[in-house]
């Protein structure tokens, strides 16, 4: 990609992110009555449901603060960004100190689950609040939060049981939302921990996931890093593997761009890109069998909107830090078929869910899993980094 190619794409990524995607959910979606966001909505804007996920109002308080910090110090930002603090510290944990997953408008628990996703959101919630607002509670909570999840990660504060079995497994979801979170963590407020624990977590994809002989990502292995040759063990998920892919490529340019983390990096995503890329139809197939077995879920061969954004993330950054020409030729791939497929240009926002030959599923633009987060994380991202790169060769 030439210069002028590169600030095309970092003009069309920050127009999309403010004029048609953050639009779509704010201010609208504030909920001035109980705090919070209300963010299940259908094509035009339309609320389908006022339940409220915890994960993206953690999610949407993190995307409010982080554009607050870094594209426009807009004081409805903030005050946006503070609804989803509040909300989420006055009604989303339960007594036990474990976050609840799913609550009703006015902050009544529905569900929890055995894992500790929701904090991990508050985390990053928090820390970008505490950067916005110079609020020192929000960082102690940020940080509280993460020695929490640690904790969660190492066994020393225990989840609701989860029955195993004779067939014990550990996925690469727990390292790599820990990993980000830490990145996320050090980038605001800072943490003397990040960098150790991201070494960790990073060594613990490399040794256990990443499978070099046979060129995959696995999504979960046996607790020695053996492939479970059963359904559910061999099944793969590119578009999450390629977002681990990212984020390990994020802290190779952090870390003044460590040849080490890039190999890393851009071997995953090859592999990924390979085992993901529908050579018939364009864009990312939601799960692939190990050895090219039938994959057990019935969505198995649709198109989900955020493996796209995470693959759009990979291929830029892949060739930002490699010049690789194959990386730019992807990205080029990948952006073509999202936005061409996914974007509605009638009320802004991306549909979340396509048929397996592009097709539009079901119109909805928020619900349980789906908010303001991958995609305008996407567009923030590769504005941030395409500046950063113009930046540097002035």
């Amino acid at each position: 990609m030439n210069k002028e190619k590169l600030i095309q794409l970092k003009d069309f990524y920050a127009n999309q992110l403010l004029n048609d995607t953050v639009p779509f959910w704010f201010p609208r979606s504030v909920d001035t009555e109980y705090g919070g966001y209300l963010l299940m909505r259908d094509a035009d804007g339309s609320l389908i449901d006022d339940d409220k996920a915890v994960w993206i109002q953690g999610r949407a308080a993190w995307l409010l603060s982080t554009l607050y910090n870094t594209i426009d110090p807009r004081k409805e930002w903030l005050d946006a960004a503070k609804a989803g603090i509040d909300f989420l510290n006055k009604y989303c944990f339960d007594t036990d100190g474990q976050m609840f997953f799913h609550v009703t408008r006015d902050g009544r628990p529905i569900r929890k689950r055995r894992y500790f996703f929701s904090e991990t959101f508050a985390v990053i919630a928090h820390a970008a609040y505490a950067k916005a607002s110079g609020d020192e509670q929000a960082a102690a909570k940020a940080r509280a939060l993460f020695t929490a999840c640690i904790q969660y990660v190492d066994g020393e504060k225990k989840l609701p049981s989860k029955f195993t079995g004779t067939r014990p497994s550990k996925g690469i979801g727990v390292p790599m939302i820990m990993m980000n979170t830490a990145q996320q963590l050090r980038e605001t407020i800072g943490d003397p921990r990040c960098d150790e624990y991201i070494a960790k977590w990073i060594r613990e994809i490399e040794t256990y996931f990443v499978k070099d002989d046979i060129q995959c990502v696995m999504e979960q292995v046996a607790p020695d890093g053996s492939i479970i040759d059963h359904i559910d063990g061999r099944t793969l998920n590119p578009g999450h593997a390629i977002e681990g892919a990212w984020f390990i490529l994020h802290e190779a340019m952090y870390r003044n761009n460590d040849a080490h983390l890039i190999s890393l990096g851009c071997r995953m995503l090859d592999y990924m890109w390979e085992r993901g890329w529908d050579k018939e139809q364009g864009g990312i197939l939601y799960f692939r069998d190990v050895y090219h077995k039938p994959v057990q879920e019935y969505w198995q061969d649709m198109k989900f909107w955020w493996p796209h954004n995470e693959t759009i993330i990979a291929t830029l950054l892949a060739y930002l830090l490699t010049g690789n020409e194959k990386y730019a030729q992807w990205h080029q791939m990948v952006h073509e078929y999202s936005y061409s497929h996914f974007h509605d240009r009638q009320h802004g926002e991306w549909f979340g869910y396509l048929h397996r030959d592009g097709t539009i599923a079901q119109t909805a633009k928020g619900n349980l899993f789906k908010g303001p987060f991958h995609l305008p994380r996407q567009e923030w991202y590769c504005t941030q980094i395409l500046s950063k790169q113009l930046n540097s060769e002035i």
